[in-house]
């Protein structure tokens, strides 16, 4: 698992962790049932706190992209589907509303789709 943090942003590294790890899971990389470091074996290898990783599992885990297992570790979990969908669909929302607030400054769709190209 290849985890890149850039210590120069102002993006918290737990948050760099979170994505990270969803990155990876979209792309196929992390799949179902792969189990993920643990939180002191992150910690050792980004050299962080390691209430930082945890804060970052804890998020994965509050998304259901990982799932913890006492003694055992952290894995990915089996229902990960169904969040990269819930994920999809939150950016497309906000996408949509980004489109509507443009729309209110009187772009028409076609100017809207025409930029984004």
């Amino acid at each position: 698992m290849n985890i890149n943090i850039d210590y120069q942003t102002r993006t918290p590294i737990y948050e760099q962790i979170v994505k990270e790890i969803e990155k990876l899971v979209t792309l196929g990389i992390l799949k179902p049932g792969d189990q993920i470091l643990s939180i002191r074996e992150l910690a050792c290898t980004l050299s962080i706190n390691p209430n930082t990783v945890k804060k970052a599992y804890d998020i994965l885990e509050s998304k259901k992209i990982i799932i913890s297992k006492s003694t055992k570790g952290s894995f990915i979990a089996d229902n990960v589907e169904e969040a990269k969908k819930e994920k999809v669909d939150s950016i497309i929302k906000e996408i949509n509303k980004h489109i509507k607030e443009l729309e209110t400054l009187g772009l028409k769709k076609e100017e809207i789709l025409k930029k984004l190209k």
